[in-house]
């Protein structure tokens, strides 16, 4: 396969100085949510609060009719419909999966894409049948490079027209779920109906919803999601790196009550508890530090448990409130790497894991 040339009209730009969130990007955010920060909450997302990236429309599936084909570089191409696939050895993993692009819309000057802030997240318990089994009964060839995923969503992006398709290393297939069920319940129509790829511990655009097809490549994929699309790049002109793994972040419930238009939060004076998750594709959070005072000061927060080693955990903090205007803020250690204050920039605006800023009043 090849890398697709992308016309030079179509491709994304950086938005001008004192350019405001345009008309195609709030038709994106209407049809692109994320999860209300109040739903930190959960320790499993409820669907409807889940975020969610449509990247063209969401596919009408029959669940009847609808068939997985295996193919490519493999000794026995497979083709099973639902129940087959869910007569398979069965898998149930606790996964967070958060969009490469979120914290975009907080990046100065602006990647013009969706406008995420800090909500596009969730985490879910996944049922499914590991990839592995199904390549396996498959057979691999000894030439397997690649596992090309392609869903039944089909669209235009710059200038290439798609089905959207991501592509895996062989080596990079621990964990992976062909997943049909989303906290015991069949998967909604927007999360992939009737079943679509895991990737614990990666961003979101390689979890493939709708999924139709695996294919095995004996060449590495080249296709638009993976070498165009989800790249970290300082500009335009070069290729840049990969999106892979998440990295660190934590998040806050934002305490008190909001503003309508602002959000800006009212507290009251005294002991305010804090409550939020951390999490990263890479390790386990092994500190989340907390300030009151937009930066100047830290405190470690208390940590809870994870549901798995790739989902989210909890961790809180008594504050002493005192009345006054200030900016909490929350950033999550793991492996050694700590999020960071201020903004990691890059031109399609992927993985900002800058640390979350609060304004608040308190009376």
């Amino acid at each position: 396969m090849t890398t697709p040339t992308v016309r030079p009209g179509e491709a994304s730009r950086i938005a001008d100085p004192d350019e405001g969130i345009s008309l195609d990007e709030l038709r994106l955010a209407a049809r692109n949510h994320g999860m209300p920060l109040e739903a930190l909450r959960y320790d499993l997302t409820p669907p409807g609060l889940h975020y969610v990236l449509v990247h063209y429309d969401i596919p009408f599936v029959d669940s009847a009719t609808w068939r997985l084909a295996v193919d490519g570089r493999v000794r026995t191409p497979l083709e099973l419909d639902l129940a087959a696939l869910r007569d398979r050895p069965s898998v149930d993993l606790t996964v967070t999966l958060e969009c490469a692009g979120n914290g975009r819309a907080r990046l100065h000057p602006r990647p013009v894409s969706q406008p995420w802030l800090d909500e596009a997240v969730g985490t879910a318990r996944w049922t499914g049948t590991p990839l592995v089994g199904l390549l396996a009964d498959a057979g691999l060839l000894d030439d397997a490079v690649d596992v090309v995923c392609t869903g039944l969503d089909h669209g235009s992006d710059r200038g290439v027209e798609q089905d959207y398709q991501r592509g895996l290393a062989v080596t990079e297939l621990a964990d992976v779920l062909v997943a049909y069920e989303m906290n015991g319940q069949p998967l909604p129509p927007q999360h992939g109906a009737p079943a679509r790829l895991i990737v614990p511990g990666w961003y979101g655009m390689a979890s493939v919803k709708w999924l139709s097809r695996i294919t095995v490549l004996a060449e590495k994929f080249t296709g638009f999601q993976n070498e165009v699309a989800y790249r970290i790049k300082a500009d335009r002109e070069s290729h840049g790196e990969p999106v892979t793994r998440i990295k660190p972040r934590a998040l806050m419930v934002p305490p008190g009550f909001p503003a309508f238009m602002t959000r800006r939060r009212i507290v009251e004076a005294g002991p305010v508890d804090l409550f939020g998750r951390a999490w990263c594709g890479t390790g386990v959070v092994s500190r989340v530090e907390v300030s009151v005072d937009n930066g100047l000061t830290w405190a470690d927060a208390d940590l809870g448990g994870a549901g798995s080693r790739y989902a989210w955990r909890s961790w809180s903090l008594r504050w002493a409130a005192s009345p006054g205007d200030t900016v909490l803020m929350a950033r999550a250690t793991a492996e050694g790497v700590t999020q960071p204050v201020e903004q990691p920039w890059n031109t399609l605006g992927m993985t900002n894991n800058m640390a979350q800023r609060i304004p608040v009043t308190v009376r």
